[in-house]
C-alpha cells in the first residue's frame, strides 16, 4: 500500500520557482531517501509533505490525508524531525518529551526514548546546555514519541559520532520492522545505502534519478581494478582491451577502469602474459559515483 503520494508538486518563493513538478511515492514499511545538493529543494519537498508549507501546484496525500487541509488526524500518524531543533532554552529533554507526548493517544515512554537515543544522563539538563549532537537526538525523540505511522527525518544524523549514528540506524530499522514508514532526507550516501529501500535524487527542484541504492550504483557499470604486476606492463596495452576506459601506473601500482567485465578482461590478459596481479583489488561503482554522475549531467 502506498502511504505517501506526491504528484506534480511545484513551489515558488516570490518569483523564484524552487520545485518544478516533483513526483514521488513511499510504500508502507519502506525507508525512502531524498538526496541532492544544497538548495536542490529537498527540505521544501518534505515540508510540503508534512503540511508545514502549502504547495502552489500539485497533489499530496499522506495515508489518504491532504496535508494542506490541516486535518488534526495527520499529526497523530506523522512525526517530523527537521534540520534544526529549536526549543526553549531552559526546557530539559525529559520535559520536552513529556510535553510532546501529551498530544498523542498512545505515546512512547519518556524513559524508553531517553535510553534508546542515549540521553538518559542529560534527561534533566537544560536544552541550552546540550551539545549539537544531543539536541539532534532529542529532535529525533520528539519526532518518534507519538508512535507515528509515517516519519519524515531531515538530516537525521548530522553532527552525530559514528557509534551514535549506527545505533540510530539500528533503531530505525527495528521501527520499520514494526510497521513504520520513513521518508529520509540526507547528504550521506553511506546512510542512504545502509537504510534506504529506494532513493530519489533531486537537483534544481526536479527528480533526476530514482531506484534502489544498488540499482543506481550499478547504473554506470564502472569497475576499478588495482594491482601490482609481477613485471611491468604498458598501460597502453591494457587500454587497447575491450571495455577498458582508463589505465594508469603510479609507483608500480596499476589502476584500470572499465565496464562490468573489466576485471575478467584484465585478469585474462595478465594470465596470457604470465603476469601475476599482486595486491589485487576490485572496486564496484557506488551510490556516490551515481549521485555525482547524475547531478553533474543535470
Amino acid at each position: 500500500m502506498t502511504l505517501i503520494t506526491v504528484q506534480g508538486l511545484r513551489k515558488s518563493y516570490g518569483a523564484r520557482e524552487v520545485l518544478h513538478g516533483i513526483d514521488l511515492t513511499v510504500d508502507d514499511g519502506e525507508i525512502v531517501g531524498v538526496l541532492g545538493p544544497n538548495g536542490a529543494g529537498k527540505t521544501t519537498t518534505v515540508e510540503c509533505i508534512g503540511g508545514l508549507r502549502t504547495p502552489d501546484v500539485g497533489t499530496i496525500r499522506v495515508a489518504g490525508i491532504d496535508p494542506a487541509a490541516k486535518n488534526p488526524e495527520l499529526r497523530q500518524i506523522l512525526g517530523m524531525q527537521l534540520q534544526q531543533c529549536h526549543l526553549p532554552a531552559k526546557i530539559t529533554p525529559a520535559e520536552a518529551i513529556e510535553l510532546f507526548a501529551a498530544f498523542y493517544r498512545n505515546p512512547r515512554r519518556t524513559a524508553e526514548l531517553l535510553e534508546l537515543l542515549g540521553l538518559t544522563s542529560q534527561a534533566h539538563q537544560r536544552f541550552e546546555k546540550l551539545s549539537g549532537g544531543q539536541q539532534q537526538r532529542l529532535s529525533i525523540a520528539l519526532a518518534l514519541v507519538g508512535r507515528p505511522k509515517v516519519a519524515i527525518l531531515d538530516e537525521l544524523t548530522t553532527g552525530l559520532d559514528p557509534a551514535a549514528r549506527r545505533d540510530i540506524w539500528a533503531y530505525l530499522q527495528k521501527l520499520t520492522d514494526e510497521g513504520m514508514t520513513i521518508l529520509l532526507v540526507t547528504h550521506s550516501m553511506e546512510e542512504a545505502s545502509h537504510l534506504c529501500d529506494r532513493v530519489y535524487i533531486v537537483d534544481d527542484g526536479r527528480i533526476v534519478a530514482t531506484g534502489s541504492p544498488a540499482e543506481l550504483a550499478t547504473s554506470g557499470g564502472r569497475q576499478t581494478v588495482t594491482f601490482v604486476p609481477s613485471e611491468p606492463i604498458d598501460p597502453a596495452d591494457l587500454l587497447s582491451l575491450p571495455g577498458i576506459a582508463s589505465a594508469t601506473v603510479d609507483h608500480g601500482q596499476v589502476t584500470v577502469g572499465g565496464d562490468a567485465a573489466a576485471p575478467q578482461t584484465v585478469l585474462a590478459e595478465l594470465i596470457a602474459r604470465g603476469i601475476t596481479a599482486n595486491h589485487l583489488r576490485v572496486t564496484g561503482p557506488t551510490l556516490d559515483d551515481a549521485y555525482l554522475r547524475v547531478t553533474q549531467e543535470n
